[in-house]
């Protein structure tokens, strides 16, 4: 009789373990490009989402851009940046040169501009323009574990 009541108890951890693995997902940071926000080993938990809920300020997870210059390069799978604009936001300055509208301009709809905190060593919008939507994995909720 008590292992009947195990079975269930335990599907529903399953279960839970699963669902909570398809929205959140957890990240090593490699690289300079946060510093010193974030270090190389540090890591970070990430709820995935999509680019409505991301907010100017927060950490976010994107793909690498692609096509072009970008294909010729090895890139992780993964950049963690700081979302500097929104949509609706005016671009900010430090990027005006990489957007096709420039100066003055609104993000669009479904792009979002995003920078490393050491811009020495980031790859970001700067070089790359706007981050599509489809680009966005999510966004970091927690620092997990600090590097050593």
């Amino acid at each position: 009789m008590a292992a009947a009541l195990v079975t269930p108890v335990g599907g529903v951890i399953v279960l839970a373990l699963a669902l909570a693995r398809r929205r959140y997902v957890v990240v090593t940071v490699a690289g300079a490009s946060m510093l010193p926000t974030l270090a190389a080993g540090d890591r970070v938990l990430v709820r995935r989402s999509a680019l409505a809920r991301v907010r100017t300020d927060d950490l976010v997870v994107s793909r690498p851009p692609v096509g072009g210059r970008w294909d010729a390069m090895t890139l992780p799978a993964w950049l963690i940046k700081r979302a500097v604009a929104v949509p609706g936001d005016r671009v900010p300055v430090q990027v005006v040169a990489a957007v096709p509208d420039g100066t003055g301009a609104r993000v669009p709809p479904g792009r979002v501009v995003l920078l490393g905190d050491n811009p020495g060593e980031s790859l970001d919008s700067r070089f790359c323009g706007y981050f599509r939507e489809s680009q966005i994995v999510g966004v970091v909720v927690r620092r997990l574990a600090p590097a050593d």
